[in-house]
C-alpha cells in the first residue's frame, strides 16, 4: 500500500486474492463472487482517485516510485548525450542535462533528478540543486540558443538547496540569472512539472513558452508544511495549507499558469509508466510543432505575453 487513502482498495484486492487461493485449494468455482469484488475495486478506485484532496496529490507527486527525469529522457528521446559541470565550480547531480533527438529534431533537455533510494538521494541531494546545477542548466540553454535547438525542461524538486555552501556560491543570483536569460531565449522552451515543483528551485527551469503539468504534479511558492509553519505556527496543518495554496495542476491551469494538464493513470504515473509517457510524448510534440513555426522574436514575445497575462488586477481612479 503506497498511501493511506488507498487502503480500502487494497483491502478489497486482498479479499480477491484470498478467494482465488481458497477456490484453487478447494476446487470451488467462485468466479461470480470474484467478479463482484473486482467490480467493487473498480468502483472504489473511481471514487478515491476522482476525489483526491490537494494534500493527497502532494503525496503522489512526492512518491519515490514516480518516474524521474532520466526515465522520461530514456523513453522519449534518442541519442541522449549528458553534459556535466557548470564551468565555474563543479557538477551538480541534482540537475541533469544534455542534447538529444526528439522524433528527429535536435533538442536540449534539462531536468531535476532525484534518487530512487537513500544512496541515490544523497548523490542527487534529493533533487535540490546548488548554484552549480542552475549554472549548468544555463550553460546548456545558451548552447541551445546558439545552435537553434528547442529546450525541454523537466521540473521535479522540493526547491533549491538552502545550505550554507549554496548561499556562499550565489544561490539566489544563479536562479535570478536563469529567469532573466530564459526570458530572452530565441528558441522554443517547454517546461513540464512531473512531480513536485517547489519555489525558486523549480522556477529556475520554468520560464517557458508552454508550461505542462502532470495531473498529480504540484507547483508552489512554498511547501504545505512550510506554509503551515508560517501561517498557522503548526506544520501538522499541512493539509489545510495545501488546500489554501492552490498548488494542484487543475488550480494552475485555471489560473492560466499551466497551459495544459497531462492526465495520469488511476493512482498516479507510477501505476502505468508507458501510458503516461505516451500521453506526455504526444502533448510535448503537439506544442513543440506549434512553437517551431515561430521565429525568435515571436517566441520571446509569446513568453512575455504568457507571464504578463498571469493574474488579475483592478485600477482605481
Amino acid at each position: 500500500m503506497a498511501f493511506e487513502f488507498e487502503k480500502p482498495i487494497y483491502e478489497l484486492e486482498d479479499k480477491i486474492g484470498e478467494l482465488e487461493k481458497y477456490a484453487a485449494k478447494n476446487k470451488i468455482d467462485l468466479t461470480k463472487e470474484i467478479n463482484f469484488l473486482e467490480k467493487k475495486v473498480d468502483d472504489k478506485k473511481d471514487e478515491v482517485y476522482s476525489n483526491l484532496t490537494p494534500w493527497q496529490r502532494v503525496e503522489i507527486a512526492r512518491y519515490v516510485k514516480r518516474p524521474t527525469t532520466l526515465e522520461y529522457i530514456e523513453e522519449m528521446f534518442d541519442d541522449f548525450i549528458e553534459f556535466f559541470g557548470d564551468r565555474v565550480h563543479s557538477d551538480d547531480a541534482a540537475i541533469v542535462g544534455g542534447i538529444a533527438s526528439y522524433h528527429g529534431t535536435p533538442v536540449t533537455v534539462i531536468g531535476h533528478q532525484r534518487g530512487r533510494d537513500t544512496k541515490g538521494n544523497i548523490h542527487r541531494n534529493f533533487g535540490m540543486a546548488h548554484p552549480d546545477g542552475y549554472r549548468k542548466a544555463l550553460r546548456l540553454m545558451k548552447q541551445a540558443d546558439k545552435f537553434n535547438r528547442p529546450v525541454i525542461c523537466f521540473i521535479d524538486t522540493k526547491g533549491a538547496y538552502p545550505g550554507k555552501a549554496a548561499e556562499e556560491r550565489g544561490q539566489s543570483e544563479s536562479i535570478a540569472r536563469n529567469l532573466v536569460e530564459m526570458a530572452g531565449l530565441k528558441v522554443p522552451v517547454i517546461s513540464i512539472v512531473i512531480g513536485e515543483g517547489g519555489s525558486g528551485g523549480a522556477l529556475a527551469l520554468g520560464v517557458c513558452n508552454r508550461l505542462l503539468m502532470l495531473e498529480n504534479a504540484t507547483y508552489s511558492v512554498i511547501s504545505p508544511e512550510g506554509a503551515a509553519s508560517i501561517l498557522f505556527k503548526d506544520a501538522s496543518l499541512k493539509e489545510i495549507a495545501a488546500e489554501s495554496l492552490k498548488i494542484t495542476a487543475a488550480d494552475l491551469k485555471s489560473f492560466g499558469i499551466a497551459d495544459e494538464v497531462v492526465m495520469e493513470p488511476k493512482g498516479g504515473a507510477h501505476n502505468d509508466r508507458e501510458a503516461v509517457i505516451s500521453s506526455l510524448d504526444e502533448t510535448i510534440g503537439r506544442h513543440l510543432d506549434e512553437l517551431r513555426a515561430m521565429d525568435g522574436q515571436a517566441l520571446m514575445d509569446d513568453r512575455y505575453d504568457k507571464y504578463m497575462n498571469i493574474g488579475v488586477f483592478t485600477e482605481q481612479s
